[in-house]
């Protein structure tokens, strides 16, 4: 794009931006209107009024909810020292009832009675009166006043006489009756006697004044209107007493009034309308275990509440008046804001006249003066409407300036914004006047070509671009050369939406880059494919360590002349929930690149050196662990510390520990492998070097390293097969030959990998080669069939068959 002010400039888009900033304007309008003080005073004013009034609404709520479960408590409260009080009371009466009942019945007596008053082993006759009565009713001794002689009319003594033997053990608790000379009610308690063949021989009796049982009201805590009763389960009353005034007898339905057992230790407390008095209560009732009886607490709501209904006159008064209080304000700022309504006004149509000039800074790149990623996505989404429209293509080209970020920390930010500058007026220099060039961010920049007719015009733009920025570039005073590398997607074929154009591009840019930068690549969907696979194994790859998907296996290094295990090497797996078992080879290049490496290396040296110290422990053969090395692992400055550490936290002898590392790592930086490994030697750590013969080093070279093994690469082992192959030529045993000999010079044992036959096995044997690895004989194995293997060359029981390498256990 040429002149971006230019492709503004036709109608359809000059209409467009008209209406769209008339819509603004009158939004903007609109909202002032609704920012004016006469507006935002009355509805600051509903909200305070709406505030007021919720919170005294919520004040009162609390207040009476507050006042609701002080009662709850208060009657819970109650109705536990009341329900003791009466229990152990009729405890007591009961005892007694046992004790006489005994006395009779074992000693035939009957008149124990006298006796056992003379002996204060009777409670005191001013409140229980204990009378004995005969078979035929008669009265036979009483320790109060005599009642009357013969009492075989009375209900009681009918109850007791003809009570069933699955109740005879219960005591029975008559109905309130009035004594007829003192006019108080009494409660008669009474248990049969039994003769010595088991048929009636009489009750005893205890009698107590009714109002005993409700003795314990206090006006203090249960006010005048409160309730404490004992009422029996055939539904009267035994006792009933609300401030001064006592009833008995009253009948009312039991199963209304006492709820069955929940087995809860608290009692349950309702807010319920009395039906004996008609007084609304917070009322508490329970049907004790041992007795036909309830007892009945409850408190007066009027007199529970009475405070919270004070305090909510109270807050409605408040109320009331903070309402007159802000209306009276309202009203006066309302009267003094008119005059502030017209210089408002003028500073709003101010903002409007600088609405263009933001509108420019906000869509185009402050530096190069191009679009921004926000304009060229509208430009985008609107060039594949027209596209798609008009039956049309068009292509996307993502740049990106290769060895920028060089440049920048070499000449500094001047140099690297007048790079920027001059690489955008070239970039619009190769485009028509309809292209759009615009500048996302650092050095990246994307191309819009609409109206494509083909594919090849694009490949075209692209060489241009290349070619123009292949001319050099004079920078305060010093002339430099900039290459960069393109991805090219189109529209239908590659994508259909201004997103995925562009992640598609991008990812054609980073092929270009992959294939050596200064070129161009079109997008495919292998390509895609590729850039998700590795997002999602570099994803899977960061949460494997966390969720425990990592393992090691060992493979067995053995001697080649009798096949003794001499060491083993840890091998990493992973195991991958959806992808199963991985290689290294499948992850470990991603883990270099993202620096995952370290983390997992780290659990990899700390799980084969605990390892190794439990095979230890058990009395196992000492044999040396083996783990390979990264090169980002080999050159980490925290290397030797992160070694020393892990060394004393799982107590592993350093001499057992060998690091493996490439041939072609020796090589990467002389200076620092010769610190490292004179590092690694001071600690007493063991070095191999793995694959040797992959790089053709220097000997000289080599022989500067301090090495203990060296592990011939694999190749070199396939040298020796069964049967000649049809390339097997002299030159291969010749240069294993020197491959053998070069090792056996440098260190002081030659370890040969990847040994998958008898007759490499064998050949390898006559060679002189001193260790033996591969799958002829053992695959990676889980440390607990490892732990069989040392245990089994411990004990003596591996043999050698003869003619060949092969070990098994005898």
């Amino acid at each position: 794009m040429n002149n971006v002010g230019q492709r503004f400039e036709d109608t359809a888009t000059l209409q467009a931006r008209t209406a769209h900033r008339g819509t603004k304007a009158r939004l903007l309008t609109a909202l002032s209107h609704v920012a004016e003080p006469l507006v935002l005073f009355p509805l600051g004013a509903l909200l305070i009024l709406a505030f007021i009034w919720t919170t005294t609404v919520h004040l009162i709520a609390v207040e009476s909810d507050n006042a609701r479960s002080v009662a709850i408590a208060s009657t819970r409260e109650l109705m536990g020292t009341y329900e003791a009080q009466v229990v152990r009371a009729l405890r007591e009466i009961d005892q007694t009832l046992r004790f006489v009942q005994y006395a009779v019945e074992t000693k035939g007596d009957r008149l124990v009675l006298s006796e056992l008053q003379e002996r204060s082993l009777l409670p005191p006759n001013l409140l229980f009166i204990v009378t004995l009565i005969d078979e035929s009713g008669s009265v036979i001794a009483s320790t109060g006043q005599r009642p009357p002689l013969n009492v075989k009319e009375q209900p009681y003594f009918v109850a007791l006489r003809d009570q069933k033997a699955a109740a005879r053990h219960d005591v029975w608790i008559d109905r309130p009756r009035r004594d007829p000379q003192t006019g108080e009610w009494t409660l008669t308690f009474g248990r049969r006697l039994s003769t010595h063949d088991g048929g009636f021989g009489g009750i005893v009796t205890v009698a107590v004044d009714a109002a005993y049982f409700a003795s314990g009201y206090d006006p203090s805590r249960l006010g005048r209107q409160g309730v404490l009763a004992v009422l029996g389960a055939d539904g009267v009353f035994r006792v009933r007493r609300t401030g001064d005034a006592v009833e008995v007898g009253n009948a009312v339905d039991f199963a209304a009034v006492v709820a069955p057992s929940t087995g809860n230790d608290d009692a349950t407390v309702s807010l319920v309308v009395n039906p004996w008095d008609g007084v609304r209560r917070f009322t508490a009732a329970r049907e004790l275990y041992d007795f036909p009886v309830a007892v009945i607490v409850g408190l007066s709501a009027n007199e529970q509440l009475g405070a919270a209904s004070t305090d909510r006159r109270l807050y409605i008064q408040r109320a009331a008046i903070g309402t007159a209080l802000v209306i009276a304000l309202t009203g006066i700022l309302s009267r003094l804001s008119w005059q502030l309504l017209q210089s408002r006004r003028r500073e709003d149509a101010a903002k409007i006249a600088n609405d263009a000039r933001v509108e420019y800074l906000a869509y185009h790149d402050g530096l190069s003066g191009l679009p921004n990623r926000g304009l060229f996505s509208k430009l985008l989404t609107r060039g594949i409407r027209l596209a798609h429209r008009h039956q049309r293509r068009l292509a996307v080209l993502f740049l990106d300036l290769d060895r920028f970020k060089q440049i920048n920390d070499t000449l500094g930010h001047e140099a690297g914004d007048q790079l920027l500058q001059e690489v955008a007026r070239r970039l619009q220099s190769c485009l028509r006047d309809s292209d759009t060039v615009a500048r996302l961010g650092g050095d990246e920049f994307v191309v819009l070509l609409p109206e494509l007719e083909s594919g090849e015009y694009a490949a075209v733009v692209a060489q241009k671009i290349l070619a123009a920025l292949e001319q050099p570039f004079l920078l305060l005073g010093q002339e430099l050369r900039v290459t960069a590398s393109i991805g090219i997607c189109t529209y239908p074929e590659d994508g259909k939406d201004e997103l995925t154009l562009t992640q598609h591009a991008d990812v054609a840019m980073y092929q270009a880059k992959a294939e050596g930068k200064n070129n161009f690549q079109f997008y495919s969907k292998k390509l895609n494919a590729n850039s998700l696979e590795r997002l999602t194994l570099e994803t899977s790859l960061r949460q494997a360590l966390g969720r425990w998907e990592f393992q090691l296996l060992y493979q067995a290094r053995r001697q080649s002349a009798n096949g003794r295990i001499t060491g083993v090497e840890a091998l990493l797996r992973w195991q991958h929930p959806i992808l199963g078992t991985l290689a290294p080879n499948q992850f470990i290049a991603v883990a270099e690149e993202t620096g995952l490496i370290m983390p997992i290396g780290k659990w990899v040296l700390k799980t084969a050196c605990l390892q190794n110290v439990a095979w230890q422990k058990q009395g196992l053969l000492e044999v040396p662990m083996a783990v390979n090395l990264t090169l980002r692992q080999f050159s980490d400055e925290h290397l030797l510390s992160d070694l020393t550490r892990i060394l004393c936290e799982t107590g592993m002898q350093p001499h057992l520990l060998e690091l493996e590392v490439s041939e072609s790592m020796l090589f990467h930086d002389i200076a620092k492998t010769l610190h490292v490994m004179t590092g690694l030697k001071a600690l007493g750590v063991k070095i191999a070097v793995d694959d040797f013969g992959t790089c053709y080093s220097s000997l000289f070279k080599l022989r500067q390293f301090p090495l203990d093994t060296i592990k011939i690469r694999r190749s070199v082992a396939g040298s020796f097969t069964e049967a000649p192959a049809a390339d097997s030529t002299p030159g291969k045993q010749a240069f294993a030959d020197a491959i053998f000999a070069v090792g056996r010079s440098l260190s002081e044992t030659v370890a040969a990998l990847g040994v998958e036959t008898k007759d490499q096995a064998d050949q390898l044997q006559a060679q002189g080669c001193d260790e033996v690895q591969g799958f002829f004989f053992d695959n990676p194995l889980p440390a607990e069939q490892v732990t069989q293997l040392l245990r089994s060359q411990g004990e003596g029981r591996l043999t050698l068959h003869p003619g060949s390498a092969m070990v098994s256990l005898g």
